[in-house]
């Protein structure tokens, strides 16, 4: 065969026609782009996306902005960047598992965390308490914001221009009502990235010492990874235990994610992206049903290692005596912004006309890395 004979049976559309589910968001099926763009000679549509997200300055930014641990500047526990990489990782196995497009997972999850500002969930809390009055903040909404406003790639548009398949993923995960019900390859992600944050959290504590493996040994969903480490790994201890807890954790629950959701999709006979419209949108009698999830006891067991979490480790008295000085920092900053707002970068001067200074002070102070943001309190205040 010729180059040519291979590269069309390479073609993205016989690939897909091939390797995807009914139920599958299939790329020839996308509704396009806001602003339409000529097809690419070899790239499917939701590829191109996800180029466009891994180029952007707010996916470079998410390298030195950090998950959880504000001010431990650690190499070992993780940022937003390796965060996102990890989700990737979760959401690539479960999309080939269920035959869902991988190219359009792949980029929802990459794509999925660059509006979180810096300094962690205390920079979200801290913005959304600074613009209660504006509408308030949260990283979903900035992320689709960055996507459909503060990126650019064009001269002829402000954005991304990415397919609108991403923008209403993005649009369902900040709660808007107005968006359409998920596709599968939109719940998978949210499946990956809590199973991501639940299991590498756990581990990062760990590390830091907020607890100990023999503490989170103690729940159940922890005790059944660890009695399949053993099974699969012998005696192995301390740091070597530790690992192997931590990855049956995540196989652990992405297994019982394919389960339940290959049974779902039979027990509900799924069988086009239409019909898992249908399901979320209540088509069943039952309004937001999720066709990608957990099965209850494996739920169960998880909300009891978030609870341990939330108390032991998120609001734990090391944590939150950072968490209250950076707060601080970043209100001081977005306050000396507000008063002086000739010195804000001269686009967000432009855009401040558009969407009022406070607005335009959180796009610019949320788009900071950590060490940029300490930086420049040092400088204003």
């Amino acid at each position: 065969m010729t180059a040519t004979d291979w590269a069309t049976r390479a073609d993205w559309r016989l690939r897909e026609a091939h390797t995807l589910g009914p139920w599958a968001m299939h790329s020839a099926d996308s509704a396009g782009r806001v602003h339409p763009e000529p097809a690419h000679p070899f790239r499917a549509p939701y590829q191109r996306d996800r180029d466009r997200i891994v180029h952007s300055a707010a996916f470079r930014r998410l390298a030195h902005k950090t998950q959880v641990f504000t001010g431990d500047h650690g190499d070992y526990h993780r940022s937003r960047l390796t965060h996102t990489l990890e989700v990737t990782s979760i959401a690539r196995t479960l999309a080939r598992a269920l035959s869902l497009n991988e190219d359009l997972v792949e980029t929802l999850a990459l794509g999925h965390d660059i509006g979180h500002p810096p300094l962690g969930h205390a920079g979200e809390d801290t913005l959304a308490e600074l613009l209660a009055a504006e509408g308030g903040f949260n990283h979903n909404a900035q992320a689709l914001r960055i996507m459909e406003l503060l990126e650019f790639r064009s001269a002829g548009f402000p954005g991304l221009n990415l397919s609108r398949e991403v923008l209403d993923a993005q649009a369902t995960r900040k709660r808007d009502g107005r968006a359409p019900a998920p596709l599968l390859e939109t719940q998978v992600v949210d499946a990956a990235d809590s199973i991501a944050y639940d299991t590498h959290d756990a581990d990062d504590a760990i590390e830091l010492g907020l607890v100990s493996l023999d503490e989170l040994l103690e729940l159940p969903l922890v005790a059944e990874a660890a009695a399949r480490a053993r099974e699969h790994s012998g005696g192995s201890s301390g740091g070597a235990l530790r690992r192997a807890v931590l990855h049956q954790l995540v196989d652990l629950q992405v297994g019982d994610v394919v389960a339940e959701s290959r049974a779902a999709i039979d027990r509900l006979e799924v069988d086009s992206v239409a019909r898992v419209r249908a399901v979320f949108d209540g088509g069943d009698g039952v309004r937001g049903v999720r066709i990608v999830s957990h099965s209850a006891a494996l739920a169960a067991a998880k909300k009891q290692l978030e609870i341990f979490l939330f108390q032991r480790v998120y609001r734990s008295e090391r944590v939150m005596t950072v968490r209250k000085a950076v707060q601080r920092r970043l209100s001081d900053l977005f306050q000396w912004y507000v008063d002086h707002p000739d010195e804000l970068p001269v686009r967000f001067r432009a855009r401040a006309a558009d969407c009022g200074v406070p607005r335009s002070t959180a796009d610019y102070i949320a788009g900071m890395t950590d060490r940029f943001l300490e930086q420049d309190c040092a400088r204003r205040l």
